[in-house]
């Protein structure tokens, strides 16, 4: 890990904040908004979508307790639900509820080894007091118009890990929307990250939310070597008296845009470790240092475009402290598979002021800086557009060149015992790599742009078959084909940095012997 700047004291929560942990005096959210409104932007929307617990039950819940028991109460752990909660969730009513839909634990809100649930707040709203939200090997989640406060990582109460929201272990596809994140100080304060992602978590999308009063705004990425994470979009937030982070990214690819950002205290997104960030139409202000590769001397890299920089200051460069500023510039170029409407960054303050955070009846942006209740699905622009998926061409006829994934990296989701990342392209079909399961993921990566039109995965015997399978360019998201069984697949010639084969399906633990990549 890379050295830490010392962290300066936060200054406590607002008065009004102080007020309302006192009364529990919340906004009042208008039932209509009961239910989840609009439809997962950003990356959540990529890889099948984010629809949380559409099409389910939908429960009421007022304590941590209930919350597990109606994710226990399921047929199964993938059956569909929406659980509205209204009141203050705490340690004193989370307990453990015991299921074979849930896998739950006592004082912190387990999403474990699920999918297909959303958790709205409704009514005079949602506010988890002291417990985080964590998410753990699942997918499909949906979290909106909550609110999570001063959750700890050490000091009395103890919430396990000490994020407001954390990810962690295979997540995919969550969306957090209409939220507030906050703390009232730092990691000496027993204060971790706001909103952190780790160990091959993808397909996240932050939106409409509020993260305050923290030494850490939050990661992707928990070390320079983990770098199975990505695919994050970052909009319509406010970033406001936070230290650093926000966020960090180790590798992976992010988003940020309209985002407001206010009072970064020792410096802001800091791209590393290999990390492509696209930046753009942000507002930041009173603040240090808000971009650029800080604590280490592993690069990352930004596409700025739009931003509006307004009384930001710039450290000079160091050896391990590389600041985009003073006039930030483009290292990189970052393309994104999905469609987004841009407010210009000259209204982001007040757009963001007006629809951002738990208790703003779920409004958000109509592309020219005026808020409205969300349609039923995003409006598109020329911004960007989708990127079509291509029908692949999957046979088992070898493709003619040179394999180059020889001398290539490697690296992916998880790995079972005794199997190396490093065995798919070792020109070897005496060893393999094998997922900690039916699914996993497996990349070859090179240090350079790379030109590829065709991969060929070759399995070794002796245990389970890919039965389906995507095929990913890992510097975007874009999939570049999907299929049944493994083989020789063909695409449209793509010039990319990592290629990532992603099992979806398989009759066992299958085995990956070789991943060939030809140009």
């Amino acid at each position: 890990m890379g050295r830490r700047s010392p962290s300066r004291r936060l200054q406590a929560a607002t008065a009004a904040l102080a007020v309302a942990a006192a009364t529990g005096v919340i906004l009042t959210v208008p039932e209509a908004s009961a239910a989840v409104a609009g439809g997962a932007t950003g990356y959540a929307s990529q890889n099948g979508g984010t629809t949380g617990g559409a099409g389910g039950q939908t429960v009421r819940a007022t304590t941590g307790t209930e919350i597990h028991a109606a994710l226990c109460g399921r047929a199964s752990s993938s059956t569909p639900i929406t659980i509205q909660v209204e009141g203050t969730i705490n340690h004193a009513n989370t307990a453990k509820v015991s299921g074979d839909s849930c896998n739950t634990a006592a004082g912190v809100i387990e999403l474990k080894q699920i999918s297909n649930v959303t958790l709205v707040g409704v009514g005079a709203g949602a506010v988890f007091d002291q417990v985080g939200i964590h998410i753990r090997e699942s997918s499909n989640i949906i979290i909106q118009n909550v609110t999570v406060r001063n959750v700890k990582k050490s000091g009395t109460p103890i919430s396990n890990g000490g994020d407001a929201i954390g990810m962690e272990s295979d997540v995919r596809n969550v969306w957090v929307d209409h939220s507030t994140l906050e703390a009232s100080g730092g990691e000496s304060e027993g204060f971790d990250g706001l909103f952190d992602m780790k160990d091959n978590t993808q397909y996240v999308t932050l939106s409409y939310s509020v993260l305050r009063n923290s030494g850490r705004g939050g990661l992707v990425g928990s070390s320079e070597t983990e770098l199975s994470n990505g695919f994050i979009t970052y909009h319509h937030n406010l970033y406001e008296n936070i230290d650093s982070r926000a966020p960090l990214l180790r590798g992976g690819t992010a988003h940020m845009y309209d985002n407001h950002y206010r009072q970064l205290n020792e410096s802001g997104i800091n791209s590393r470790a290999g990390a492509h960030a696209k930046v753009e139409n942000n507002y930041f202000e009173d603040s240090k240092d808000v971009l650029g590769t800080f604590y280490t001397d592993a690069a990352g890299y930004w596409q700025v475009a739009g931003n509006v920089f307004d009384n930001v200051t710039w450290s000079p460069k160091g050896t391990d402290y590389n600041p985009a500023g003073p006039n930030p510039t483009s290292n990189t170029t970052v393309s994104v598979p999905y469609a987004y409407t841009l407010d210009s960054a000259s209204c982001v303050p007040d757009v963001v002021a007006r629809t951002a955070g738990a208790g703003k009846g779920l409004l958000v942006s109509d592309g020219s800086c005026t808020p409205q209740t969300p349609s039923p699905t995003p409006t598109a622009t020329a911004t960007a557009s989708p990127t079509p998926t291509p029908t692949p061409t999957a046979t088992t006829a070898p493709p003619s060149g040179t394999n180059l994934s020889i001398g290539a990296g490697a690296d992916g989701s998880s790995k079972a015992d005794g199997t190396s990342y490093g065995n798919v392209r070792d020109g070897s079909l005496s060893t393999y790599w094998s997922p900690a399961g039916t699914t996993g993921s497996v990349s070859v990566k090179w240090g350079s742009p790379t030109k590829i039109s065709s991969v060929r995965v070759r399995e070794a015997a002796g245990a389970g078959t890919v039965t389906g399978w995507r095929l990913l360019n890992a510097d975007t998201g874009a999939v570049l084909a999907t299929g049944g069984a493994a083989g020789t697949i063909t695409f449209p010639a793509t010039t990319l940095s990592k290629v990532t084969f992603e099992i979806t399906g398989a009759t066992g633990t299958p085995r990956v012997a070789e991943f060939e990549t030809y140009a």
